[in-house]
Parts: C-alpha cells; structure tokens; sequence
C-alpha cells in the first residue's frame, strides 16, 4: 500500500504522516484540537524551528482558517518538550 505523504505547513517538508503533529479544525464546531477529528487538517514538524515559525507568523490560523487558541500551542510546546526529555520515543 502507497504511504500518505504530508506537508509541514512551516518548513514544507515533505514526509510520512505518522512524521507529523495533525491539527484539526473539527467539523461542524470549528473547534481546533490534536491528532483526532474529522475536518480541515494542518501538518507540523514536531521541531522547534517549525512549532515558533507557525506560532509567530500564524501559519496555522491561515491553514486552519480559524483562530488557533493558544492552549493548543501550549500543548504543542508540551509535547516538544516531552520529545527532547526522552529522545527514545
């Protein structure tokens, strides 16, 4: 079976999905949250460089086309975090 390719929306670079964060825009509430729903999605590196670059210049509002929370950042952040603490996974 062919592999789904994506695109970082900061770096654009292309990859796997399984690569990726996933970030939902949900349908029909408009809600925006990670990894699981079903509407317009929007692809990260999980890198330093690619989480600021979208933060700071609203790479992800623009994909989504909607304002992204900043509890959703926060998460991100968290995640990253939690990838440099332990490298193994």
């Amino acid at each position: 079976m062919k592999p789904n390719y994506r695109r970082c929306i900061s770096c654009r670079k292309v990859a796997s999905k399984e690569f990726f964060w996933r970030i939902v825009r949900v349908y029909p509430s408009r809600k925006v949250q990670l990894d699981q729903g079903m509407g317009r999605s929007a692809y990260l590196c999980p890198q330093e460089t690619c989480l600021r670059a979208a933060q700071q210049k609203k790479r992800l509002s623009r994909s989504l086309r909607t304002t992204v929370p900043d509890e959703v950042y926060q998460q991100l952040w968290l995640r990253l975090r939690a990838i440099e603490n332990n490298p193994d996974n």
